[in-house]
């Protein structure tokens, strides 16, 4: 096990790393779940593959993107996958941690593609089973707030919910990140 700190503004993390193959790190949006998810990749010592899921549309979206790259630092290989997660993570070697930020997103692009949303999410989860790698994924707690006002909104919400309980359920450890405090909800973090 190795013991390590990083400092993000005045929050200390003191982690153990104990490798678990599938980490989930969810939150609400701007609740520092990437930058934690980013540290414990960083801590694992591993080579590190960022899988990238967003899609770039619009300058509000690029600057998010920058930022993150920013936040990152350098040292990590990024591979950019909007849809199909699969072939990448077949490809990672056993030496190597992957973060995949964010399943929301991945989520968004195959609700928008009107995708058939259970097929991918299956695909995705034999995807995760059956990768060599160890990985970290993002995902949005959507299910805190009020019931949307459209339809579009609901199938997004419950999609959503289904996916991250489907997710948590795969995973060895999961942190939920509030406030840029993580607190685990199965696992171990020490």
């Amino acid at each position: 096990m190795n013991d390590t700190q990083n400092k993000t503004g005045w929050i200390t993390w003191k982690v153990i790393i104990v490798s678990p193959d599938l980490t989930f790190v969810l939150g609400g949006a701007a609740s520092g779940k990437s930058a934690f998810a980013e540290h414990l990749v960083v801590s694992s010592g591993k080579k590190r593959v960022y899988l990238a899921t967003s899609q770039v549309f619009d300058d509000e979206m690029r600057g998010k993107v920058q930022r993150h790259v920013s936040q990152r630092g350098e040292g990590w290989k990024t591979i950019e996958a909007p849809f199909d997660l699969g072939p990448t993570l077949a490809d990672l070697p056993p030496n190597s941690v992957c973060l995949i930020d964010c399943a929301t997103m991945w989520l968004t692009n195959h609700l928008l593609a009107e995708n058939d949303l259970e097929q991918t999410q299956s695909a995705l989860l034999q995807s995760l089973r059956l990768c060599s790698s160890q990985v970290v994924i993002v995902s949005n707690e959507v299910g805190h707030g009020i019931v949307p006002d459209n339809a579009l909104s609901r199938r997004f919400r419950e999609a959503q919910g289904r996916l991250n309980i489907a997710l948590a359920a795969e995973a060895d450890l999961v942190v939920q990140v509030t406030a840029g405090l993580p607190l685990v909800l199965k696992g171990r973090l020490d």
